[in-house]
């Protein structure tokens, strides 16, 4: 092999290590896509296939302690008849750089963004088959799964400090997948 063959196959090789988000600025693993394109966080990385062995991990960074939206779609077009349809492990690693402690932190799935998801649009985090192993964080030690009139996990009794990382895990389905839907992601902060 010539020199300037194994310099491109290092440079080829560099690239699948380091992978970032595609030309239209999304990031894709899976069957999915993951955007911070409205704002409040930053997307560092995602890797994973979405398996419970091997979940979609979203590594990022919140800059404030106010609510922020991750859009979740699609990567190519939802196959009805296919299974599993709709269903994926997720692991969501975020570094608080908030510049305060978060003493909670909330998850929120929506179908249409700024309406809370119902029990009739089949989003939720795993509501028809709940298996509470599937829920899980380095920094909290209790949560609560609430499906109505919302679908919301709500992770508590714990802290996570500024530049603290609070990884959370958990299984999002969607019996009836749309191409697009949102998780709002919420750090609660002590009261004054």
């Amino acid at each position: 092999m010539t020199r300037h063959l194994r310099i491109l196959a290092a440079l080829l090789a560099l690239s699948f290590i380091s992978a970032g988000p595609a030309d239209d600025g999304r990031w894709y693993s899976g069957e999915y896509s993951f955007s911070d394109e409205l704002g409040g966080f930053r997307i560092l990385s995602v890797k994973g296939s979405g398996t419970e062995a091997d979940p979609i991990e979203i590594s990022e960074e919140l800059n404030s302690a106010t609510p922020v939206t991750l859009v979740i779609r699609a990567a190519k077009p939802i196959q009805l008849h296919t299974l599993p349809q709709g269903a994926f492990h997720v692991r969501v690693v975020i570094l608080n750089k908030s510049g305060l402690a978060w003493i909670g932190f909330d998850f929120e799935l929506q179908e249409i963004r700024g309406k809370p998801s119902d029990f009739d649009d089949g989003l939720s985090f795993g509501q028809t088959s709940p298996n509470p192993k599937f829920i899980s964080s380095n920094r909290f030690d209790r949560f609560e799964n609430r499906f109505e009139s919302f679908d919301r996990l709500r992770f508590e009794s714990g802290h996570a400090d500024p530049l603290d990382r609070a990884a959370f895990g958990f299984f999002v389905t969607d019996v009836t997948p749309v191409p697009e839907f949102y998780l709002v992601q919420d750090p609660q902060i002590p009261s004054s």
